[in-house]
């Protein structure tokens, strides 16, 4: 066993106006370290890898538990699986898997041949390569050449290249700083895109004409705000081009004709603060789904393509009060769309013609439902997943002329798994100011519940975000160990709504907070659980929800896993250079204009608030190359944990991915190491 490091402190005056002795670590070249990580000045790299070798002193002794979880782990996923055909003109594509493989396989097939076409190896293609990401594959309308972006440093700086699958030939063309996807005009002959800027941010669509350089690109569209995203989209029919801006309350959209390249981009409705919409295209009409008129869990609305103004649009799907449309899809026949009641999903097929609907849902306590939609736009057999807590993965394809709903695919478990060794079970919690908050239980039925039983409570809530009550091969070893483990449908997400979401955020945020750890009470109290052995675990924004929480109430928790943590959210909403910041204003509030927001901020901020304290056990896990939570927020929230807290019987360990970004190693059986770590520090700080 090693000591652990202690950062070095050195006065400074950070973002948010106050002294951080801890803000070195925040490299000045940050822009530079996400494309080119070696170029990490040398004392900030020092202290990371010293942490690190701080976390292998301590993991070391799970060495045998970690393979143990990995061969679980490896155990139940059939190595040479393959994913359902997916129809397209005169190909069905598929993926698939060769045993051993890190990658898969892109294949197709010619429909009624089943002579395989290999389209890309992607095994082949990430030799030598710490890190290797495709960021989408889009082929032209003659399905011959295919683009694909690619990233090898986790940045999430694409480079798009192309491919004519006929010969097995590279084209010329390269576009860099990309988003990674792109859509190819009806004629072949142009791409737009979208590219970064210097802050990360996409600000601008381009067209490309194949066969030319990138520095030929014509600008089409170019985002001044800086709160907004933009992209680049297709409509289902393949009619029109899209280009969207957004934030996380207002949206804007543009159309193109798809065999009209050279044309200009219309807009739909100029944007106007709170109100979003998007489109779906069908014959003369767009269907919106959109807010307008106060719907705040959203309506469908449809407008004729040649009067576009919300003057004209007019309810096709009446809102609903506390029914949530979480989007749509439109074939020719048929909209499909997912609802939400309840925190339950269900699908709702309208027939445009005889304007009824058909609904699919099923009987468990707690499911989720994933929907493709039609498979292709003409024909009406739509293709939806299923799964939940206890049953694993099953794809249906539906036939919506006839309603004859066909299982097509299972998730085989090669070990085996018995759905009915298991319990489901959907329990409330009551926050503090009387809501009642979801939780998704599921533990083997042989598990002893009182005060000694180890639990896991998983939270994320913010940005909207549902969490599906669906299945995990992986979470299967821990059930297996006598935990339970719960899913906390918090403020802050959807799940119950849009006034749900609106319930945790700006400042409303600490709701968030108190909702998660009421539902730790609820554990308690109805005997899941004991105080003091539950292990906290979110990603993300879910960190930020971690660090919160253990501020609050280290008492509550046995062990916290904070997965690239959103933790110093004081600073990084008050520095507007990086990646995310202006756009994330209507998320937090913007505390560089409001004195009360940034107050408000500093009460929760889980950097700001750490403290003279005993904490739990603690997991922190960050990218180098991260551009959504960068580096220097786990480093600095660990630093000063390690300073802070008065309790060393408790582990405290940060594992920084090197050579990854926010969502870590890209290959299976990697992404399966890293998370056997994680289980295992599970299964360490509960035995202690």
């Amino acid at each position: 066993m090693i000591k652990p490091p202690i950062a070095k402190q050195i006065d400074s005056i950070s973002s948010s106006k106050k002294n951080d002795p801890y803000n070195w670590l925040r490299a000045d070249n940050w822009q530079e370290v996400m494309t080119k990580p070696e170029k990490l000045p040398t004392d900030i790299r020092d202290y990371i890898v010293a942490e690190n070798k701080y976390t292998d002193s301590i993991m070391k002794k799970t060495s045998d538990l970690q393979k143990t979880l990995f061969a679980e782990f490896k155990s139940r996923i059939k190595e040479d699986d393959q994913s359902l055909p997916h129809p397209d003109g005169d190909y069905e594509y598929y993926t698939r898997f060769e045993i051993g493989a890190q990658y898969p396989v892109s294949c197709r097939n010619k429909k009624g041949d089943k002579t395989e076409q290999i389209l890309f190896n992607f095994n082949d293609m990430a030799t030598g390569f710490d890190y290797f990401s495709i960021g989408g594959i889009c082929c032209n309308n003659q399905q011959n050449i295919f683009a694909y972006g690619l990233d090898l440093k986790g940045s999430e700086y694409y480079t798009i290249r192309f491919k004519n699958v006929d010969d097995n030939t590279e084209l010329t063309d390269v576009l860099e700083n990309t988003s990674g996807s792109l859509v190819w005009s009806k004629c072949d002959n142009y791409v737009f895109y979208g590219t970064l800027n210097e802050n990360h941010r996409t600000d601008k669509i381009w067209r490309h004409k194949i066969g030319t350089k990138q520095s030929e690109d014509e600008l089409i569209y170019n985002e001044k705000d800086e709160r907004f995203f933009i992209g680049v989209s297709m409509s289902g029919s393949k009619e029109y081009i899209y280009i969207s801006a957004y934030d996380h309350i207002t949206s804007e959209m543009y159309f193109l004709k798809s065999d009209n390249p050279l044309g200009e981009f219309e807009i739909v409705q100029p944007r106007k603060s709170g109100v979003e919409y998007s489109l779906s295209h069908r014959g003369d009409y767009f269907y919106i789904t959109t807010n307008v008129d106060g719907a705040i869990d959203y309506k469908v609305m449809k407008t004729s393509i040649n009067k576009l103004g919300v003057e004209n649009w007019i309810d096709f799907i009446p809102y609903k009060e506390g029914v949530l449309i979480s989007g749509i899809s439109v074939s020719k026949d048929y909209m499909l769309r997912i609802e939400k009641e309840n925190a339950l999903p269900r699908i709702v097929i309208h027939h445009f013609d005889s304007a009824t609907d058909k609904v699919v849902e099923f009987d468990e306590q707690a499911y989720s439902l994933g929907l493709t939609g039609a498979l292709e736009f003409e024909h009406n057999i739509m293709r939806f997943s299923y799964s939940s807590p206890t049953t694993q993965n099953e794809t249906y394809d539906y036939d919506m002329d006839t309603g004859i709903r066909t299982l097509s695919k299972r998730q085989i478990i090669p070990c085996g798994h018995e759905p009915k060794n298991y319990e489901c079970r959907r329990i409330y919690a009551t926050a503090d100011d009387g809501a009642k908050i979801p939780i998704t239980l599921v533990y083997k039925k042989t598990t002893k519940l009182d005060e000694n039983t180890p639990c896991v409570l998983y939270g994320y809530g913010s940005y909207g975000n549902s969490m599906p009550a669906s299945f995990s091969t992986s979470r299967l070893s821990l059930l297996d160990r006598g935990f339970v483990w719960a899913v906390a449908h918090i403020r802050g997400g959807m799940d119950c709504g849009y006034n749900w979401y609106t319930q945790g955020k700006l400042m409303n945020k600490k709701n968030t907070f108190t909702d998660f750890i009421a539902c730790g009470n609820e554990l308690i109290n109805q005997g899941f659980t004991g105080m003091g052995n539950i292990t906290a675990m979110g990603g993300s924004a879910g960190g930020m929800l971690m660090g919160a929480v253990i501020n609050m109430r280290p008492d509550m928790f046995k062990s916290v896993l904070a997965l690239v943590p959103f933790v110093d959210v004081l600073n990084t909403i008050c520095d507007d250079t990086l990646p995310l910041t202006p756009p994330e204003w209507n998320e937090w509030g913007n505390p560089l204009q409001s004195e009360e927001v940034y107050k408000y901020m500093q009460e929760y901020s889980p950097y700001d608030n750490v403290s003279s304290q005993s904490y739990p056990h603690i997991y922190v896990q960050a990218g180098l190359t991260d551009p959504r939570v960068t580096y220097w927020e786990p480093a600095k929230w660990v630093a000063k944990l390690r300073k802070n807290k008065t309790n060393d019987d408790t582990m405290l360990v940060l594992r920084t991915q090197m050579g990854a970004g926010h969502s870590g190693a890209t290959g299976r059986w990697d992404a399966l190491k890293e998370l056997a770590e994680e289980y295992a520090f599970i299964v360490l700080s509960n035995q202690k």
